[in-house]
């Protein structure tokens, strides 16, 4: 599905408003350099590290650990209400994890005579956690990469975040679990947690989000770690029909809009009054928005308003899109729910806005970009652990399966799998 013409040749769409620009085309020139930080960090180590976060943060740390006596600090330092609020959302974080791991069990089945098979649920040993900085401290963001670990049984957690993020953001680390903080970021604390150095052990696994140098050194190091997956510049579409509130839909698109200049925000409607009315209303808004140094670039390059002929082409594209936050402001938002297929989360009526998975209330808010929603869902527990599978066979197992392996196996001209599933056949027919 190249594009949309190929994906859904019916549909029949015209925009009110089309983007400028591509987020992912925009990601190709960080490329080169996050492989030359990547090749210099695992020859290097902390020494490398250190000049990256010289060069990028403008940090002198000499030491990259956040002590236990820091974390304690920052606790404390938290303004009351803020700590309260933040472990509501840890509450609730973990709430959702530890329902989601309950439904990941264990298997033993004996699906021949003799022949038994399960797997097992195994915690990773060792996950890291990035966590980003970005332009204000997002505190929810080490709760949602963090609290699923521990709820998994992780062991060990290790959190990076930028040198200079808000201290709120190591007392969250340290409120949501983490076992070892360390003041790095960019694509020099993904090799850290990739290939390890002297002071950062290595991971077996990289969780979070994080900016186009973040993305990139995920993507470059996959293969000898595992990572959640390549979350991009965030993004929220509306499906909405006539029954939409165009002051709603402007304020949800607004919302995530200040995220990042690259932010992708896009209404999807059958109502062309609908489309027009939330152009004016997001221009209006846009006037009285604080954070419009960043709402604005992002809606004026990567905005969009497709008005679509009828329900089917509206969700065809919605499909195609596979938007990170969905929301659906329709008449009969949960029937309509029910048709689509292609997204991260997904957030029903009016009542359900993206700002509040953001922060609190307990789905995970590390979701698929950049059409990643087409194939795979959001960061759950389930990222967290192994689904580690074995067998054992009795005799009567064994005059099950061994004929027709060797014979498969004779058939391929494999000779040496042949005997291996000839021999224990041959030496139960002679004992």
């Amino acid at each position: 599905m190249s594009n949309l013409s190929e994906a859904y040749p019916t549909a029949k769409i015209s925009w009110v408003k089309a983007p400028s620009r591509n987020a992912e085309s925009d990601n190709k020139p960080v490329a080169e350099l996050v492989a030359k930080i990547l090749a210099d960090v695992k020859s290097r180590g902390d020494a490398a590290v250190r000049e990256y976060s010289a060069q990028f943060d403008k940090s002198d740390l000499q030491a990259f650990e956040v002590t236990q006596a820091q974390r304690e600090a920052a606790v404390a330092a938290l303004d009351p209400q803020t700590r309260k609020d933040t472990e509501f959302a840890i509450a609730n974080v973990r709430r959702f994890a530890e329902a989601q791991l309950a439904t990941i069990l264990p298997l033993e089945i004996e699906p021949l005579p003799g022949v038994f098979m399960g797997h097992r649920v195994i915690p990773i040993d060792r996950v890291g956690c990035y966590v980003p900085g970005g332009r204000f401290p997002l505190l929810s963001a080490p709760i949602m990469t963090i609290v699923p670990a521990k709820v998994a049984g992780v062991p060990e957690v290790i959190a990076c975040l930028p040198p200079n993020a808000h201290e709120a953001m190591v007392a969250g680390c340290h409120l949501s679990g983490a076992d070892r903080i360390f003041r790095i970021g960019g694509a020099q604390a993904i090799a850290a947690m990739a290939f390890g150095t002297e002071t950062v052990p290595g991971v077996m696994k990289i969780m979070g989000p994080g900016n186009a140098f973040v993305n990139e050194a995920k993507r470059q190091v996959f293969g000898p770690v595992g990572i959640d997956q390549l979350a991009g510049p965030s993004e929220i579409y509306i499906l909405a029909d006539e029954t939409g509130d165009a002051e709603m839909i402007a304020t949800d698109l607004l919302a995530q809009a200040e995220h990042d200049v690259r932010t992708r925000v896009g209404l999807i409607t059958t109502h062309r009054p609908l489309a027009e009315a939330v152009v004016a209303e997001v221009e209006r808004q846009m006037k009285t928005l604080s954070t419009a140094h960043v709402a604005e670039p992002a809606w004026r390059d990567y905005g969009e308003i497709a008005v679509c002929e009828d329900e089917e082409a509206m969700i065809a594209y919605s499909d195609f899109i596979a938007a990170e936050h969905l929301q659906v402001h329709t008449a009969d938002a949960h029937g309509f729910a029910k048709k689509l297929r292609n997204y991260g989360s997904l957030f029903i009526g009016e009542l359900a806005s993206v700002v509040y998975s953001d922060k609190c209330s307990g789905t995970n808010h590390t979701l698929p970009t950049m059409a990643a929603g087409r194939y795979t869902g959001g960061l759950w527990v389930g990222a967290y652990v192994k689904i580690a599978t074995h067998q054992w066979l009795e005799p009567h197992g064994v005059d099950q399966v061994a004929p027709p392996a060797a014979r498969q196996a004779a058939s391929e001209g494999l000779e040496g799998h042949r005997r291996a599933a000839q021999l224990r056949l041959d030496r139960m027919q002679r004992g």
